[in-house]
């Protein structure tokens, strides 16, 4: 049973007038709305498991907006960034989103550019999501092989035949067939493509030399 995940627009900007005006107009259209004042204050509750997106002010005492994402970004936070900023320039919104934000508005924004762009990281983070998914999924697939397993589960997929795998490991051919045939079972995989997306997905050479 799939569980609703809660989404939550957060707004960082040291200015209260801005802050208490965006939570003003998005709690009219019920969205949860969560108010800080600077960056540190965010980073002293942030948790990996936040979910929706982040309103980000750029010029900010102590930690400016461009550090902050730069933070979230050495955390692997999963939140898309929405820049909102009355001090915007064409190559810092360039590098901001470069460096992974779904937007750059310059105040005073319309109420609609503003909706628009939180619904789309809305959609941006239920991506992420996905993908983050498939990744613990494929992982979780991958550990349960022996380091043998691994071996031949490498080796199919870098094209190898069940006779090259035999000997190139110096084990029989029938052990490979038998190898061969854990992976794909333990993997869930029903051809060598399916396994080889499994493993890209998983990191298998990461689990190989582990």
């Amino acid at each position: 049973m799939m569980i609703a995940v809660e989404r939550i627009v957060y707004v960082i900007d040291d200015n209260p007038a801005v802050r208490d005006s965006i939570a003003l107009l998005l709690k009219q259209d019920e969205f949860k709305v969560q108010l800080f004042s600077n960056a540190y204050d965010f980073l002293e509750v942030y948790q990996p498991d936040f979910r929706g997106c982040l309103i980000l002010d750029v010029r900010m005492p102590g930690m400016d907006g461009i550090q902050l994402q730069r933070e979230l970004l050495r955390r692997q936070c999963p939140l898309p960034i929405i820049f909102l900023t009355s001090h915007g320039d064409i190559p810092l919104s360039v590098r901001a989103v470069k460096a992974g934000a779904v937007d750059f508005l310059t105040k005073p924004v319309t109420y609609d550019s503003l909706l628009a762009s939180i619904r789309s990281a809305f959609i941006e983070s239920e991506k992420r999501e996905k993908v983050d998914g498939c990744f613990h999924d494929a992982e979780v697939r991958l550990a349960k092989l022996t380091k043998r397993e691994l071996e031949v589960a490498m080796m199919a997929i870098q094209g190898f035949s069940n006779k090259e795998i035999a000997r190139y490991l110096d084990i029989s051919h029938r052990t490979v067939e038998i190898h061969r045939s854990n992976v794909m079972r333990k993997v869930d995989a029903r051809n060598v493509l399916e396994l080889a997306r499994v493993a890209q997905e998983g990191g298998l050479e990461r689990h190989s030399a582990g």
